[in-house]
């Protein structure tokens, strides 16, 4: 099993039929749970241990997610309210190399990934068809739709919690 990207790399066929994007949906909606299970009584220890050689702790992981999430819903909104806004990119390894993702109690991300996940869903599950099609510039990657964003953080979330739930398995935690 490949420990970095064990769930596969993230791939996209466009556009999403009605059914991907309702599972794709499900998966930011289920998200928070799953990711809470994942966490669910490991120690300090377990929690600073990286989940593979060279990689980020669970801890930064779970850090991680909801400060991606966050970039990622803002970037959709910023796609419904204005025509295809350049977003900023952020540099995610040095974000979890700062103090907070070291002293900040992992319930408090996990919180706010649940708090946020409930707006983004919501949101989500409000918009028309045609408002998937709406999308964001970004620097690196490109012209990105509302649909690409859904379906990568769909898979972001399940990619990051497969990496925990892989560190458990293998530790018989």
């Amino acid at each position: 099993m490949d420990l970095q990207f064990p769930i596969g790399k993230f791939s996209f066929t466009a556009p999403l039929t009605k059914e991907e994007r309702e599972e794709a949906i499900n998966q930011i909606a289920q998200a928070p749970a799953s990711l809470r299970k994942a966490v669910e009584n490991l120690t300090q220890e377990q929690l600073n241990t990286p989940y593979r050689p060279g990689g980020w702790t669970v801890r930064q992981v779970v850090h991680h997610l909801p400060d991606s999430h966050l970039n990622s819903y803002i970037r959709i909104k910023l796609a419904l309210t204005e025509e295809h806004p350049t977003v900023k990119t952020y540099l995610e390894d040095r974000w979890a190399e700062l103090e907070d993702y070291k002293i900040t109690p992992v319930e408090t991300s996990l919180l706010l990934f649940e708090s946020l996940h409930q707006r983004w869903v919501l949101l989500l599950r409000s918009l028309q068809d045609s408002d998937f099609e709406k999308a964001f510039s970004h620097p690196e990657l490109g012209l990105v739709s509302i649909d690409k964003s859904v379906s990568l953080y769909a898979w972001h979330g399940r990619h990051h919690i497969a990496q925990i739930t892989g560190l458990r398995e293998k530790m018989n935690w």
